[in-house]
């Protein structure tokens, strides 16, 4: 119901749009560098979603074995997590309004990279502290990543738009089935251990084409 109000209104925004530029014959909205920048935001997607699946389904019982707390104790880390990563979402575009859009995408992996690798060697207060910080950096990339996206397409913002959110609730629920493959396999602390290096995958970063 809400939405059909929100509908009306963009609708009436619409008129206020410059109309868009007429593409030039054999002009291709595809070129190389949007390629490579579409390709290296999808691995980047990767490495945040197979990682913030690993926190959200799996840590709880690393707590749990590690700290020798109760589900309803170790339940607090992933609602630190959580709720830390809600406000890193938001905050997110302000800032990225102010340091550019590659900047927060590259730094919010980054930052989280020596946290995550210090993570299972913490007790846990530290463990708590670290993990809430993680929520609040890792996810800060998140609303970005997809204006980022659209702006690499314009004319293509649906798309540009399902690309990185649909393919990060995709990619999670896959990471999911894959961490817990691996735990059944290897074990629960070998496992997160490994993950704890997926951050480090966002140095690809780097390579992204600059806002401008």
């Amino acid at each position: 119901m809400i939405l059909f109000f929100i509908a009306k209104w963009y609708k009436s925004q619409l008129v206020y749009l410059p109309p868009r530029p007429s593409k030039k014959k054999g002009q291709s909205e595809w070129n190389k560098e949007i390629i490579l920048a579409l390709v290296l935001l999808v691995f980047i997607v990767f490495a945040r979603s197979w990682y913030s699946s690993a926190i959200s389904n799996f840590y709880a019982f690393y707590v749990i074995s590690e700290y020798g707390m109760t589900i309803a104790q170790s339940q607090a880390y992933i609602f630190a997590f959580l709720i830390t990563g809600a406000v890193g979402t938001f905050f997110g575009g302000p800032v990225a309004d102010r340091f550019g859009r590659k900047n927060v995408i590259a730094y919010s992996l980054l930052l989280t990279t020596p946290m995550a690798i210090i993570l299972p060697y913490l007790p846990p207060f530290a463990a708590f502290i670290v993990i809430a910080l993680m929520g609040l950096v890792l996810m800060s990339s998140f609303s970005v990543m997809v204006v980022y996206a659209q702006e690499l397409m314009p004319g293509k913002i649906g798309t540009m738009s399902g690309l990185i959110v649909g393919l990060a609730f995709g990619m999670g629920a896959i990471g999911s089935i894959a961490l817990g493959v691996l735990i059944d396999t290897i074990g629960l602390n070998e496992t997160m251990l490994i993950a704890s290096f997926l951050p480090a995958l966002g140095v690809v970063s780097y390579f992204l084409p600059k806002d401008k």
